[in-house]
């Protein structure tokens, strides 16, 4: 059976040895880990805990062990009245952590939450209360600072947050102090203002700062309502969007003790009377809660107005978290697979950014929680394919990484062979040849200012943009211009931020992401309306974008598209952006005789088919109309696989009730597919004469 033994140290002694070269723990841990078949864990100032199998090795020989070590490196001191031993039971889901984590260099994690034999308590409880008042003060000395290092320990492992660790430091600077002169009230009476984006984290340094603010002594901060989160509804006039925030001040009735605030709505109308007079409910209950107000990531003059509005009533502290760049984004998880035990081969890490890249192609990349879902599913598919080959490691190889982006294009093939296999590319292939060719000679040249490479693609929807986007990434990669070549892909209104001040902050942050790759804008035009609107944030977006295009013109490829009217009415919209932007790529539609040829081309990379099914094929697209190929809402090779992916459903279910394992295409799965209804929109039916 796994238990663990936990051996703790008493306060007063191990006070005496603080300032020894190496403290008691460090020394006692280091020889118990010759031992085999244990594993030592929780290493704290004047405690750790002990995991191991009782088959292999009982508590009382375990003991025994312990205590001779302490005596080899302290033979003048009585081990019985210093060692404290404490047995408990490992849960399966504890134990599945131990041994997830063999072999990592950060220890094990476990919580000490196992079932205490009787007898061990008591002799605890018995020792404490026998002790000398000055023993027990020094005892519980000892037990907080083994707090406060714990917690502190966890705050320095957070990757980037700088000004919230800076915040930590002060809290543990000052609250010696005002517990000292008992004038504790003086710090809870401060709030504090988050600037922290969605999924960034804001949980967790809630979390932490309570488990900080707790163990200092400066407010008990416990219970399971301690920590609530509330987001005030759009502004109103009224105190409707108050009513539940209020409620929580109530701290009687629910116990709370650090409340957020999300104030998101109303950063217009902080210095409304509506807004105030919330503020003036907040203020009453200062001395018995620490405030939290949150805010997205915004602009350090937007912060600082609503600090000084927030200020007029509340003693306000601002902590900005910016969101995680590339390389922190890396290390959160290599932290997050190191506390599984897993490790990354070097090579692997560039698969594991292309998928990241794609998670935030769709404007909602939630930082921590995205790393970690990703994570957890990279886990997955590792133990799921060691499990089918017979194998089993803790080393995640370029293969596993490679199975997190299945959904991600990824060939063997070089960037220029891939272009030179799109249909119907033969002009956009040169076009893009002229433009790399320019940029190898300058790069060859040694010239330090070389031709920007921003690029305008046109054209209507389904016409390749994207696919050639992508290779152009691939291509400037392996021809040494773009460091990382990655792909990052977004809407013109995924730059907007909802709040006043949110927009350059966010647009900076997707720029910053993309440089040493590829940042592809989809309806880049919509960033533009041309409405004179003032209060549209697409104009503060472009003017941001123009910026980091202009100041990082040598690190990152901006392609804007779009339809090719929009995109000349954004040129002329905004002076200086063509100049910007010199290499305009437009891509025409399909041919009949193309799109045939591209879906028999999704139905040869993927399925057998029936020789009856290319004869309807190419009937179809023969007979399409030209209204339909001069249409702006027709999307070409996007239609074309919509109509592949109806075609092959048709086939899985044909299938799946003939009991047929292998789908094969038929000329009825086709038809039955075109039949439908936005498909059979695009064939006009034939007029028939006569009743």
């Amino acid at each position: 059976m796994k238990k663990h033994l936990k051996v703790e140290f008493l306060g007063s002694w191990i006070l005496k040895h603080r300032d020894d070269d190496i403290l008691p723990v460090k020394l006692i841990e280091k020889d118990l880990k010759n031992l085999s078949n244990v594993s030592v864990s929780e290493a704290t100032l004047a405690s750790f805990v002990i995991c191991f199998d009782d088959s292999a090795i009982n508590e009382a020989e375990l003991e025994k062990n312990i205590t001779e070590v302490f005596n080899n490196y302290y033979p003048d001191d009585d081990a019985d009245k210093i060692l404290e031993f404490s047995i408990g039971l490992i849960s399966d889901e504890v134990e599945e952590k131990t041994t997830a984590s063999e072999g990592s260099n950060e220890r094990t994690q476990i919580s000490f939450s196992g079932i205490l034999h009787e007898d061990h308590r008591l002799r605890r409880r018995d020792k404490f209360e026998s002790a000398s008042s000055e023993e027990k003060e020094d005892f519980n000395v000892a037990e907080a600072k083994d707090k406060i290092t714990q917690v502190k320990n966890k705050i320095d492992r957070l990757v980037g947050a700088a000004e919230f660790k800076l915040l930590a430091d002060e809290v543990l600077e000052i609250a010696p102090a005002l517990s000292g002169k008992k004038i504790q009230d003086v710090f809870t009476y401060r709030s504090y203002l988050f600037s922290i984006g969605d999924g960034c984290g804001l949980s967790t340094y809630l979390n932490l700062f309570a488990e900080l603010i707790n163990a200092t002594g400066l407010l008990n901060i416990k219970g399971y309502n301690a920590i609530r989160e509330v987001k005030l509804g759009p502004v109103k006039e009224s105190m409707d969007p108050f009513e539940e925030a209020i409620n929580a001040l109530d701290s009687g009735s629910n116990g709370v003790k650090l409340l957020s605030i999300d104030i998101s709505e109303w950063i217009n109308a902080t210095d409304s009377r509506f807004f105030k007079r919330f503020l003036k409910c907040v203020e009453k209950e200062s001395d018995s809660f620490i405030m939290v107000f949150r805010l997205p990531f915004v602009e350090k003059d937007i912060l600082e107005k609503i600090r000084r509005s927030l200020n007029d009533l509340l003693f306000i502290r601002t902590v900005t978290i910016p969101p995680l760049t590339n390389d922190e984004i890396k290390r959160s998880a290599e932290t997050e697979l190191d506390s599984y035990g897993f490790k990354v081969s070097k090579s692997a890490w560039k698969h594991f950014m292309s998928r990241i890249s794609e998670e935030k192609s769709d404007g909602k990349f939630y930082g921590l929680n995205t790393v970690k879902k990703v994570v957890k599913e990279l886990l997955y598919k590792k133990q799921l394919s060691d499990v089918r080959n017979g194998k089993s490691d803790n080393t995640i190889s370029e293969k596993n990484m490679k199975s997190l982006c299945e959904g991600i294009a990824d060939s063997q093939l070089t960037g220029m062979e891939q272009l030179n296999r799109l249909v119907g590319c033969e002009n956009i292939r040169k076009s893009i040849e002229q433009i790399i060719s320019q940029i190898e000679l300058s790069v060859k040249s040694g010239i330090s200012d070389r031709p920007c490479i921003h690029m305008r693609f046109t054209g209507n929807p389904g016409t390749g943009k994207t696919t050639v986007a992508r290779i152009i990434g691939k291509i400037l990669k392996e021809k040494g211009i773009l460091r990382s070549g990655n792909f990052y892909e977004y809407s013109g209104r995924d730059f907007c931020g909802r709040y006043v001040g949110e927009t350059a902050p966010k647009t900076s942050s997707m720029c910053r992401d993309a440089y040493g790759s590829v940042l592809f804008i989809d309806e880049a035009y919509s960033l533009y309306r041309g409405d004179g609107n003032d209060r549209d944030f697409g104009k503060e977006a472009l003017d941001t974008l123009i910026a980091e295009m202009e100041n990082h013109r040598n690190d990152f490829v901006v392609i804007m598209a779009g339809y090719t009217d929009d995109i000349r009415k954004l040129m002329a919209g905004n002076a200086g952006l063509a100049s910007r932007m010199p290499y305009n790529i437009e891509f025409p539609n399909f041919t009949r005789d193309q799109l045939y040829e591209i879906f028999m081309n999704m139905t040869k990379s993927k399925f057998k088919y029936d020789k009856n099914l290319l004869p309807a094929v190419k009937e179809y697209f023969a007979s399409m109309p030209e209204e339909s190929f001069k249409s702006k809402d027709f999307s070409n090779a996007r239609f074309v696989r919509n109509l592949f992916e109806r075609t092959w459903a048709k086939a899985s279910m044909r299938c799946q009730l003939e009991n047929n394992s292998a789908v094969v295409l038929t000329k009825d799965d086709f038809e039955r597919a075109s039949a439908d209804k936005e498909f059979v929109q695009i064939i006009p039916k034939k007029t028939v004469i006569g009743f």
